[in-house]
């Protein structure tokens, strides 16, 4: 039995509504955050598996940008989400409603 790309494709599929909905459905920033970057690896997931089977490399050297952009976002979205709690005292979305306060 082989993997092929529909296989990889409707896990990525997954994966992303996976995340899709933990943004939906969720209050803590954290967690939400967290849903962000699940829905970020279903997407490169899509384009190393289109890259393998096409036979290209195009889609893992997007990969290796996205992944490069992804750990500076991870840096600047805690930074947020830590500021966010030293001056409201919570990460729930429910509650952190206005800018300034």
């Amino acid at each position: 039995m082989t993997i092929g790309l529909n296989d990889y494709i409707t896990l990525s599929v997954i994966l992303f509504a996976l995340g899709f909905l933990g943004v939906l459905l969720r209050k803590n920033t954290l967690v939400i955050y967290m849903c962000l970057e699940l829905m970020l690896v279903a997407s490169t997931l899509a384009l190393v598996a289109f890259s393998r089977f096409h036979g290209m490399l195009d889609g893992n050297v997007f990969v290796f940008f996205i992944l490069t952009v992804a750990a500076a976002e991870v840096a600047v979205g805690l930074a947020i989400i830590v500021a966010l709690f030293r001056r409201r005292q919570t990460v729930q979305v429910d509650e952190l409603n206005a800018l300034r306060d």
